[in-house]
């Protein structure tokens, strides 16, 4: 039991006849991150105090990631058993320990806006890290971490790509990368191939007259948008997207050009260089918008980063706007195709049961289990979704001192699978299926795109 503060005893139980605001739909405020208030070091230690007070009177998010239970012990060992006896540098152990899943915001908080309390937990960790990285930047570790386009680069040119492969497989190779970049020797490290997917897709690049039946939600012929990971670390993710969505008649495009979309260096706090990735990649998407083309990316994050973050962080930008509107997970974008009649449900392989992990980022984009939805229309084929984080959550567990903490959070996520004797393991993120996969005792991570195509026999 926890002894709930006065401060947040009294705002409660006032706000019984002040929640009209609660009862609507979240909504979330343009990050307002251009403004010197945002980076005023009272301002923002005003607003850590006023916010950690209303959770640590409510505490409904202690099971989610490691931010709360940071907070709430901090709080109940303290002095007084209120945060003003929390020391200072403990709020940024709380900062450290978030990973902008988003899903306090999104299921269990009651106090995001329109209510009048207008709590924005995971944005306001955001403005910390970002405050942060202005006055102090970034270590070493996370810079290479946060830029997974610039090292999958360097890591994929052929020859040295066996080597870096080589060197993550050994034990000796671990051992060194955790001396010298603070990377656990346990965590699950991506392979890479001198071959992206872009370069496996290349004839794909110039189809702009590729013949595409539209309806009232889609306009039937897709851009890809690779993403560092499908593009270098999983470049079969991308070939099984276009077999699958070519089998649907569905044509794909890929673009001339792409770079990250961002999401790394979100997360780490450094936002202008989300701007210069975003000046970058929205007019290439854009002008593909323009010609009529549908945008889809294979993960989540990714995903999000387009339809969620830069429009918050831009949100006068028009043409941030567009590509938005124009942006589909897709699994999404097959059912809407489903819903107007155009998609092909004939289906040669069953698939049995599957065990379906939902990334925290693709439950926060609001559009239902449509990867669960459309792989139960496979005939003899049970999906189990396990709607519960896999602790990765971008480079967090990967970290030398967090990995033992996403390993913890992971663990309800490795049970279930394992209780259900599913055939397969899956989840639309591959770093969170590899993550839970090192659990397992047999069991390997496979892609439902993957599952997809097998079951459709191409």
């Amino acid at each position: 039991m926890h002894r709930t503060t006065g401060a947040a005893y009294r705002l409660m139980s006032n706000s019984t006849d002040k929640r009209e605001g609660s009862l609507d739909a979240p909504m979330r405020h343009p990050l307002d991150w251009k403004n010197e208030d945002f980076y005023d070091e009272t301002s923002l230690t005003q607003e850590l105090e006023r916010v950690f007070n209303i959770c640590h009177g409510c505490r409904r998010c202690f099971n989610l990631c490691h931010a709360f239970p940071t907070l709430f012990k901090a709080v109940d060992e303290s002095a007084s058993m209120e945060l003003d006896t929390v020391p200072k540098e403990v709020y940024w152990d709380v900062v450290d320990n978030c990973y902008l899943c988003d899903m306090c915001y999104m299921t269990k908080c009651p106090y995001v806006p329109p209510h009048e309390w207008n709590v924005d937990f995971p944005h306001l960790m955001l403005r910390a890290k970002a405050k942060r990285f202005r006055d102090k930047g970034a270590s070493r570790r996370d810079r290479i971490l946060s830029a997974p386009d610039k090292v999958g680069r360097l890591a994929s040119i052929p020859i040295v790509v066996q080597a870096v492969n080589a060197g993550n497989r050994s034990k000796t190779g671990r051992k060194l990368i955790e001396k010298m970049l603070g990377v656990h020797r346990d965590a699950p490290l991506p392979k890479y191939y001198s071959k992206s997917a872009r370069q496996r897709l290349r004839k794909h690049r110039h189809t702009e007259g590729a013949d595409a039946v539209a309806t009232a939600s889609t306009r039937g012929k897709v851009v890809l948008y690779t993403t560092c990971y499908g593009n270098r670390n999983m470049p079969s993710l991308a070939e099984d997207l276009v077999a699958v969505y070519e089998h649907n008649n569905i044509p794909v495009a890929i673009t001339a050009k792409e770079v990250c979309c961002g999401m790394p260096k979100l997360e780490l706090g450094d936002l202008q260089a989300v701007e210069k990735a975003k000046n970058i990649n929205i007019p290439i998407l854009l002008a593909w918008v323009q010609k009529g083309w549908d945008i889809v990316t294979p993960i989540p994050s990714c995903t999000l980063m387009y339809k969620q973050e830069l429009p918050l962080m831009f949100p006068d930008d028009a043409d941030v706007a567009r590509v938005r509107d124009a942006m589909f997970d897709p699994f999404e974008y097959l059912l809407l195709r489903h819903k107007d009649g155009k998609m092909n449900t004939v289906f040669e392989h069953s698939l049995g049961k599957i065990a379906y992990q939902v990334p925290c980022h693709l439950r926060v984009q609001n559009i239902g289990l449509k990867t669960r939805d459309l792989l139960a229309m496979v005939p003899d084929t049970e999906v189990q979704a396990i709607e519960r984080c896999s602790g990765h959550d971008g480079t967090y567990a990967v970290k030398k001192e967090f990995h033992a903490i996403a390993k913890k959070i992971a663990s309800p996520v490795v049970n279930k699978v394992k209780k259900s004797d599913a055939q397969h393991f899956i989840s639309d993120c591959p770093m969170a299926a590899e993550q839970i996969a090192q659990g397992l005792d047999q069991q390997v991570a496979e892609h439902p795109m993957q599952l997809l195509r097998k079951a459709y026999g191409i």
